[in-house]
């Protein structure tokens, strides 16, 4: 144990970020993307100081703007969310974009037929209707991850043009527009549409859901059993097996609460800003996710504030566009930067740890994640026997 006491401090410590890591690397990944997407700004003629005070300041200088990077905001806590929670787990979802667009697809149907009903029943058949089938999408590529271990970042990110494809049939089929002939949804009823917080604005109901998922999440992973499990196996899955974890179920379990939220996500879109299915529904809120969890670095709080930098970067981006001259797309350039240099930064972070510890550190990380799969183990029920079939492996 004796030998093994520098690996396990130095594992904890790196696994077990202090609170001001997670900052650190998120400020350094936004002074290092400005930085590069300055060049951009530069061929395109334009000032990248100038540029910058339009993509974050402008935006935060009327109640209107303000308001509107809130909307901007709302579609992304939910793929932010959902993508931090498979994530956590060590489950790679790349699908919320399709899981989103499932969770869309189910909002418009039924928004469609709840007509005579309260708004509150209205509302909640559509919240749940969505999460299911976002929860659904996200089955096929979760169960062919724990049975036949067939990598989920492949599969999840394929099912979504598949999820678009299915979009496009619908409004192309059964559901184009009888009396526009356009390709989209009838309008749902208006008790299935939530209600604006704020009068004249497009800030709605779905802001304040999102906080509130957010919210749950953050609980669960910090502060119950199921979320130590999930943290647990996402340290190391080999260690919270050892412990007696059930992998497979948290695995599965992870992939269907992230597609869950995504789906949520989708019904948000519907029924607070489209009030129908459209093809343009999401212009990538699931691969957004991806950078607002990554920026956030995997903690709710953080998922919090990154949604709302994105947000107001995406409105930003159009008022550069006007005042400036620039191409709006310079947005999406900067989202995809800071999602690589974020991506760049974590991946050096782990690597000084690799170099800085001795060997034995992956028994180490085994090590603590088995101590954390025990503590919830006694938490969890004291009773439990050790030894449970599956749970340990030879020589381990």
């Amino acid at each position: 144990m004796t030998g093994q006491a520098g690996p396990m401090a130095a594992v904890r410590r790196s696994l077990r970020p202090t609170r001001w890591s997670t900052p650190g690397v998120a400020v350094a990944a936004v002074a290092i993307t400005f930085a590069l997407t300055a060049v951009p700004i530069l061929l395109a003629e334009a000032n990248p100081f100038a540029a910058y005070y339009e993509f974050l300041v402008s935006p935060l200088t009327s109640d209107f703007t303000r308001l509107e990077v809130l909307v901007g905001a709302t579609p992304i806590l939910f793929t932010g969310c959902a993508v931090a929670i498979a994530f956590k787990a060590g489950y790679w979802n790349i699908g919320a974009e399709g899981q989103l667009l499932l969770g869309a697809i189910a909002a418009a149907g039924i928004g469609q037929v709840v007509g005579d009903l309260p708004p509150i029943v209205a509302l909640t058949l559509m919240i749940a209707g969505g999460a299911l089938a976002g929860a659904a999408w996200a089955l096929l590529p979760a169960l062919l991850r724990v049975r036949f271990d067939i990598d989920e970042v492949v599969t999840t990110l394929l099912l979504n043009p598949v999820a678009l494809l299915l979009v496009t049939g619908m409004l192309n089929g059964p559901w184009r527009d009888p009396v526009s002939g356009f390709p989209e949804s009838p309008r749902i009823a208006a008790v299935a549409e939530l209600p604006h917080l704020i009068e004249r604005s497009r800030l709605h109901l779905g802001f304040l859901i999102a906080l509130v998922v957010i919210g749950i999440a953050w609980y669960v992973l910090a502060r119950t059993p199921a979320g130590l499990r999930l943290r647990a196996t996402g340290l190391s899955p080999h260690g919270s097996r050892f412990a007696g974890v059930n992998v497979t179920r948290v695995l599965l379990g992870a992939a269907l609460v992230s597609g869950a939220v995504a789906g949520i996500g989708g019904v948000s879109e519907v029924a607070g800003i489209q009030f129908r299915l459209t093809g343009g529904l999401s212009p990538g809120f699931g691969y957004t996710g991806i950078v607002v969890a990554m920026l956030g670095g995997l903690w709710m709080p953080g998922v919090i504030l990154a949604a709302v930098f994105l947000g107001d970067l995406a409105v930003g981006a159009s008022s550069a566009g006007r005042a400036l001259g620039i191409p709006s797309q310079l947005g999406a350039v900067v989202q995809g930067t800071l999602l690589l240099v974020t991506v760049g930064l974590l991946a050096l972070r782990r690597n000084r740890l690799a170099r800085s510890t001795t060997p034995g550190t992956g028994a180490a990380v085994d090590s603590v994640a088995a101590d954390l799969a025990q503590e919830l183990a006694v938490v969890a029920d004291p009773a439990e026997p050790e030894d449970q079939p599956g749970t340990r492996e030879p020589g381990a």
